[in-house]
């Protein structure tokens, strides 16, 4: 059989393996916002990560000082009203948020909770979520987590040819 040069070559490793493509373009335009308030509050993120529940969620944030929050981004009215789940991701992090975009109204949001406004090219925190502090135990255990989590991510990205800037360790 004879090389065909227009036959595909098939990859183990998907083009970008940092993209899913399970959200919508509103609910990234809301992520990238809240990613880049969180950056230069100085925190490392992570989008979509699996707790041990199996739940995954939205965004989980480390700050400097070893704080962990979860952001949970809704695009729609629609998605706030149909999702049972939020609650319990309290049971992992430090703070929950919940963020989205100008068009949802932020009344439909729980006042026990925090919330975060995103336009897509920043974010501000309205209302800052209380806090409850994770037991030690469940604290290292995330901490883990989220460090395998981007760990695997940088090699899979690596190793698909992603160019990706080294962050600073600071």
């Amino acid at each position: 059989m004879a090389f065909s040069p227009a036959m595909p070559i098939v990859s183990p490793i998907p083009a970008n393996p940092l993209v899913d493509g399970r959200q919508s373009e509103r609910a990234l335009m809301v992520r990238r916002g809240v990613q880049r308030l969180l950056g230069e509050m100085g925190a490392a993120v992570l989008p979509e990560l699996s707790l041990a529940s199996g739940r995954r969620a939205d965004l989980v944030a480390l700050t400097r000082q070893g704080g962990i929050w979860i952001v949970e981004i809704k695009s729609s009215v629609e998605d706030f009203r149909s999702d049972r789940k939020w609650p319990d991701y309290r049971a992992f992090c430090d703070r929950f948020f919940f963020a989205t975009h100008p068009e949802v109204p932020a009344a439909i949001f729980p006042e026990s909770c925090g919330f975060i406004l995103s336009d897509g090219y920043g974010a501000e925190v309205l209302r800052e979520a209380p806090e409850h502090r994770l037991a030690p135990a469940s604290r290292k255990a995330l901490t883990l987590r989220f460090a395998r989590a981007g760990a695997a991510r940088l090699m899979a990205a690596e190793r698909a040819g992603v160019p990706l800037p080294l962050p600073d360790d600071g």
